[in-house]
């Protein structure tokens, strides 16, 4: 059985490959007993939520780890997807930019997750991005 972090590694992979935008990690076990870790991204639009929310469940649960339940996915906007000990957050941006669960959450540590996620192609002179 995987644990928490493991769990959380798999979710933010998943999510960066399928294109989620802007992924954050709050280790939250420190503040609450809800999850270990909260996860939050953004999509581009609620079709793009919806793949999200379906491939994160659907690794998670090849992993041994099925989601308890899944709130918000009919109406698309932000959808919670709660596995016990990880909670995965999909927003739209302006969903995600209204309720702020940073900030809410702000007493929780957030975790580097630079090694799960791959780098935006840039270019190496300029170090921005290559359109």
């Amino acid at each position: 059985m995987p644990t928490p972090r493991e769990l959380m590694q798999i979710a933010v992979r998943v999510l960066d490959n399928k294109k989620a935008k802007d992924i954050k990690v709050l280790q939250t076990s420190d503040v609450t007993i809800l999850a270990d870790y909260f996860i939050l991204c953004t999509a581009g639009s609620t079709t793009q939520i919806k793949t999200l929310t379906d491939e994160v469940s659907k690794a998670l649960s090849e992993a041994g780890e099925p989601p308890l339940r899944t709130e918000g996915y009919r109406g698309g906007g932000w959808v919670l997807v709660d596995f016990g000990a990880v909670v995965v957050h999909l927003f739209l941006k302006d969903i995600r930019e209204f309720y702020a669960l940073e900030r809410l959450w702000r007493d929780a540590r957030e975790v580097d997750i630079s090694d799960l996620i791959e780098k935006e192609n840039t270019d190496p002179v300029t170090d921005k991005g290559l359109v």
